[in-house]
């Protein structure tokens, strides 16, 4: 598992992470019972109903309004580039690199499934997560998720025809705000608990005008429980409905280290589970892809690796590793 390992030539992070662990048992459920199928009911002799007295003609019902998530329209922030670029993150409008190039890849994935590229299956539940909210999850803490979800924002805030938001759903050891140099009072976590507070007004706008951060917010010890609450249900509603360009990106804990990043998947369209190559094993990234089974639409985002037999070195990070 962490011996360096020989990669076919990809196109992308994702279709490279899913040759090198095969997580598809993992994400498999336990076989169904065949459905049962009633036979063909036997011709009947036709019945004569009786004739219905007609009924009074109802005035029509004006259908309900349509819901539209607000702006956010707080007063912009600073996003500190001297420490992004001191911890190896991407900057915004910075120069070509690499690393920019490996998150445009990934990023297309991610965009193909926005916009009907690529179709998933409906949820026989009920209709699915929004596509355009996206859970960055891992298996342990140091595998680099925080990375991830901060660089993918900032491309992703490249895009001309965007509104990303980066949530900090990391409520019990919260890093983005810090990351980028911002500086919050409220979050994520206080629109939840607190029906009275709206969650834009929670809403950190950045000196990138595509770009925003939600904070996590104070912690409780019912984060688990907040996170499965019709409440969270509305308030994530609130944050993309009737914006067709309006990403949101969650950065959850640690998935064998807290349960909240389980809850977290059941409102995510789409989850990049991010697999270090030198630290996760096999056993973990099964585990952990059990506990995403909310989220329909799961990918690997491989990290860490420090050989290609092609020479292409897609996964390393060229500055300082993430660390979630």
């Amino acid at each position: 598992m962490n011996k360096p390992t020989s990669f076919p030539q990809k196109d992308s992070l994702l279709e490279r992470a899913s040759e090198a662990f095969d997580f598809t048992a993992a994400l498999r459920g336990q076989g169904l019972p065949p459905l049962a199928v009633p036979s063909e009911p036997e011709q009947a002799a036709p019945v004569v109903a009786a004739p219905v007295a007609p009924t009074p003609q109802t005035a029509p019902v004006a259908p309900p309004p349509i819901f539209r998530a607000r702006d956010w329209n707080g007063p912009a922030q600073r996003l500190d580039r001297k420490a992004m670029a001191e911890a190896g993150y991407l900057i915004p409008d910075g120069p070509v690199s690499g690393l920019g190039e490996e998150f445009r890849i990934v990023k297309r994935e991610l965009l193909s499934s926005i916009r009907g590229t690529k179709q998933q299956a409906p949820s026989p539940d009920g209709p699915s997560p929004d596509g355009k909210v996206i859970l960055i999850a891992s298996a342990h803490p140091g595998d680099g998720k925080t990375y991830c979800a901060i660089n993918l924002a900032v491309s992703l805030a490249a895009e001309s025809d965007l509104e990303v938001l980066l949530v900090d759903g990391d409520f019990g050891k919260p890093s983005i705000v810090k990351a980028l140099g911002l500086h919050a009072e409220k979050g994520f976590m206080d629109a939840l608990t607190d029906p009275a507070q709206p969650v834009e007004q929670c809403v950190i706008p950045t000196d990138v005008p595509s770009l925003f951060v939600l904070p996590s917010g104070q912690s409780t010890n019912r984060d688990a429980e907040y996170l499965a609450s019709s409440r969270m249900e509305q308030v994530v509603a609130s944050l993309v409905a009737g914006r067709p360009n309006r990403v949101v990106i969650f950065d959850s804990p640690p998935l064998l280290a807290a349960s909240p990043a389980a809850a977290l998947a059941a409102h995510a369209g789409q989850t990049l589970l991010v697999v270090r190559a030198d630290r996760t094993t096999d056993a973990a990234l099964r585990d952990a892809a059990n506990l995403l089974r909310g989220c329909g639409d799961i990918r690997l985002l491989l990290n860490g690796v420090k050989f290609s037999a092609s020479g292409r070195r897609f996964g390393t990070y060229y500055g300082k590793e993430g660390e979630a």
